[in-house]
């Protein structure tokens, strides 16, 4: 008898039975292993953070909280869902670079290890607010130098983000001025989805030689840099994934020549795809199996909406993602279909040319390496389906970490102005839907 497929040791069938399709399936095994891995690999001297951006469920963010990662957050919201998980202030470094005054006031008011600031003007925001206290802030800098390998360059060019490194060269002065700052240190990230251990171990360097010269130059002493991370995972065919043994050697290679000069200097690593994409699938079912002009397609109940990366908008070229048949993951895959979402749009295609055993409407097909830049980098209010459910499996067993969205949820927050309802229907009784899934 073929064996039940099944997601971070539970049976699919019963995951979906229980929460409904579209879902993102998160295993927690699989979380567990790409941190610890990594940590016991790494210098010591090196505080692994995890970039709420990936996936800020807040379930996945105590996981990894649980293991001893710091946070890294970008809005009010995440700084709460860090809270939410456990994290102290002294865990929680806020970057950004277009922070709000409500955002920075609350970053200080905390007292979090450090605000990055993206400009000198944001140092002196922060200054203003700190009075009558001190808060640690890290200079974010545009380098000098070029980045290697990313897939999205975030530094070494023209950016929004940080300063650039000739220009606070010369900003000494002023910074010294500031009395309700600790300057701290250097932030610098230079890209992201980097896939060779090489270009890590290269831009590495390349922070810890910025902030060397920085903090000669401006006058502080170095007590914590930011050297981002970037760690990349691979998606799409003719990719590998990161050496994680060239990466360490290089990386801690890095660090110890830097610590020989700097030897109280905390080095920060942040990781939010690398540590999350690996861990999720993104469950949907067929609902209809038709052929046009000789092309087979099937038509599932997610699409763009929940995973706009899987559908590759902007990209050059559509690449799938690693998907295949949960529902027969052992037959031999003699099919091939392009896997469509339910949208009114000829973008909403999750992968073309799909190699898979034949497709039956009800079939349950997973979309691996899901677990970061999911429904929170998707449109999920296109034609107002809403956001799926998420579900954790932890230890063997399945947890809702987050409902989907009901039509109430949807409409909810809308005003119909009362010109416009002459009937004055009752809302309640228009979008009466069942009870949310409960595990």
């Amino acid at each position: 008898m073929t064996p039940e497929p099944h997601l971070g040791g539970v049976p699919v069938e019963e995951i979906a039975r229980r929460f409904g399709t579209p879902t993102y399936v998160y295993d927690g095994g699989s979380l567990r292993e790409a941190y610890t891995e990594l940590r016991a690999g790494l210098h010591p001297a090196v505080d692994l953070f995890y970039s709420l951006k990936a996936n800020p469920n807040v379930s996945v963010t105590a996981l990894l909280r649980a293991m001893g990662a710091g946070m890294e957050v970008s809005s009010l919201a995440e700084l709460a869902t860090a809270r939410w998980a456990g994290a102290r202030p002294e865990e929680i470094i806020m970057l950004g670079p277009g922070k709000s005054a409500e955002e920075l006031r609350l970053a200080v008011e905390l007292g979090i290890r450090a605000v990055v600031c993206e400009s000198l003007d944001e140092v002196a925001a922060v200054d203003a607010l700190s009075r009558p206290g001190r808060t640690r802030v890290l200079l974010r800098v545009n380098p000098d130098f070029t980045t290697k390998g990313s897939r999205l360059a975030m530094g070494g060019k023209p950016r929004q983000f940080g300063t650039d490194q000739e220009t606070l060269r010369t900003a000494g002065t002023v910074l010294r001025g500031l009395r309700h700052v600790e300057l701290a240190g250097i932030h610098v990230y230079m890209g992201t989805r980097i896939l060779d251990a090489a270009d890590i171990v290269h831009n590495t360097r390349g922070a810890l030689a910025a902030a060397t010269e920085l903090a000669t130059a401006i006058g502080f002493p170095l007590r914590e840099v930011d050297v981002g991370g970037g760690l990349g995972v691979a998606y799409f065919d003719q990719e590998t994934d990161l050496d994680l043994a060239e990466l360490l050697t290089g990386v801690n290679a890095a660090v110890t020549d830097f610590r020989a000069a700097h030897p109280d200097c905390r080095i920060i690593m942040e990781l939010g795809r690398y540590l999350t994409a690996r861990s999720g699938t993104y469950l949907v079912r067929a609902r209809s199996v038709k052929q046009s002009r000789g092309q087979q397609f099937v038509i599932t109940d997610g699409g763009m909406n929940h995973h706009m990366a899987a559908i590759g908008v902007g990209s050059f070229v559509k690449r799938n993602f690693p998907i295949r048949s949960l529902s027969h993951p052992d037959a031999p895959a003699t099919e091939r279909y392009t896997l469509t979402g339910p949208l009114c749009t000829p973008e909403d295609v999750l992968g073309r040319n799909v190699a898979l055993p034949p497709v039956a409407p009800g079939d349950l097909i997973g979309v691996e390496r899901s677990g970061a830049y999911g429904p929170t980098a998707s449109p999920v209010l296109f034609l107002s389906h809403g956001y799926p459910a998420e579900v954790l499996v932890l230890d063997g067993e399945a947890h809702l970490v987050r409902h989907r969205d009901t039509v109430a949820d949807l409409l909810g927050r809308q005003l119909l102005v009362p010109p416009l309802d002459p009937d004055r229907l009752d809302p309640d009784q228009l979008w009466a839907t069942p009870e949310r899934t409960a595990p």
